[in-house]
């Protein structure tokens, strides 16, 4: 069976996690990528490209529509171009559409509604946030639920849950506003909220109270050279047997619990880059394609249900940081759109060229960020360096 102690260190176990991640990366790049263009092909924009990766083509065809649909050398992501783009981030090209002849205009992007090119726009995340929800209802349908009971088994002394008075045979109903549903939800909202004051809602006896109880940090080591800070409040559940038997769910209630699952998702990602802003958590912890293909490694050991389970939260993730206000994504142009939509005209193209610029410049930084920490993680796992 394959090892991360495999892939660290063979030939053939560093291009199977390669091909595992572009996988993974390929399916979630074509989605978002196909929102865009089907919202484009129905708002009657001419689509010019539809490329998965960068750089040069290894292979492609034309569609009767005149669409090159391409697979390039560099697989990180894809994009979709339109007749009047200029680049591949979208970026519009008026010396283009002034070349154009009539009917080549009608299918320019530039000149859509407001409304139709924001739909052409945030089809992208949508469809990723799509993704997520049927990937996770199917698992949950297919494989079925595993739910640990969120009854408090052992309370471990002095720690945060002792102090705040929380007793075995406590049944933990919500926290902070989130509704407990098993023990992995206390486990999920407790990790990522440490040194917080959380409100526990409990049920004891029959009797419903609120207690306050205030997550310990504790930073511990994770599986790829790094290290991560949780939050620990000293309980175990009273008994794991939902991990072992997994209950069958109806469809409504399979996609009841991928819609949860997507929301919680994008929730704790937003908290998480707050907390990183705020330096509650380290920047370090941020990883890029790397870190990526051996999580990716990692998860595939434990067979296909942790390995859609992966698709749909990688999925989501990506959707939800599109949508970050930030010129090149798709966020950035929604919010040039909103600026169009309040002053009943577009920014001037010298604005949009600074933004662009501007965006450009923190995506490249940020990359750089992240695949030097990848490099550093993977440096301290074959050195065993602190």
């Amino acid at each position: 069976m394959l090892t991360l102690a495999n892939v660290a260190t063979s030939t053939p176990g560093v291009l199977i996690t390669i091909a595992q991640f572009l996988v993974v990366l390929t399916i979630v790049v074509f989605v978002h990528e196909f929102g865009h263009f089907i919202v484009a092909r129905w708002c009657g924009v001419t689509v010019k490209t539809f490329s998965i990766g960068f750089g040069r083509e290894i292979f492609g065809f034309t569609d009767r529509k005149g669409t090159r649909w391409r697979f390039a050398w560099i697989p990180l992501g894809g994009y979709v171009k339109f007749v009047d783009d200029e680049n591949a981030a979208s970026q519009p090209s008026p010396d283009a559409l002034e070349r154009m002849t009539a009917s080549e205009r009608a299918g320019a992007f530039q000149n859509k509604a407001l409304w139709q090119r924001a739909a052409v726009v945030a089809a992208g995340p949508l469809a990723n946030f799509i993704l997520a929800i049927v990937v996770y209802a199917a698992v949950n349908m297919a494989f079925g639920v595993r739910t640990i009971t969120p009854v408090v088994g052992e309370v471990k002394a002095g720690m945060p849950a002792a102090v705040a008075g929380i007793q075995p045979g406590d049944v933990i109903r919500g926290i902070d506003g989130w509704t407990v549903e098993g023990f992995e939800d206390v486990q999920r909202v407790v990790g990522v909220n440490g040194g917080r004051p959380l409100k526990f809602d409990i049920e004891r006896n029959g009797e419903k109270i609120s207690l306050e109880v205030t997550p310990e940090v504790h930073e511990q080591p994770d599986s790829f050279g790094g290290t991560f800070r949780r939050g620990l409040i000293g309980i175990t559940p009273s008994s794991i047997a939902g991990l072992k038997d997994a209950k069958s769910v109806s469809a409504f209630e399979a996609l009841r619990l991928g819609v949860r699952e997507t929301y919680s998702n994008i929730a704790h990602t937003i908290q998480g880059i707050g907390d990183i802003v705020t330096q509650r958590q380290a920047a370090d912890q941020m990883g890029g394609p790397i870190l990526m293909a051996q999580v990716t490694a990692r998860v595939a050991e434990g067979g296909m249900e942790p390995l859609l389970r992966w698709i749909a939260f990688i999925s989501a993730n990506i959707g939800f940081l599109n949508l970050l206000p930030i010129p090149v994504l798709d966020g950035g142009h929604l919010v040039y759109y909103a600026i169009e939509g309040v002053m009943r005209r577009p920014l001037s193209r010298r604005m949009q060229e600074i933004g662009f610029q501007i965006g450009v410049a923190l995506v490249l930084m940020l990359m750089v960020y992240v695949n030097l920490n990848d490099l550093l993680r993977v440096w301290r796992g074959w050195t065993g360096a602190g």
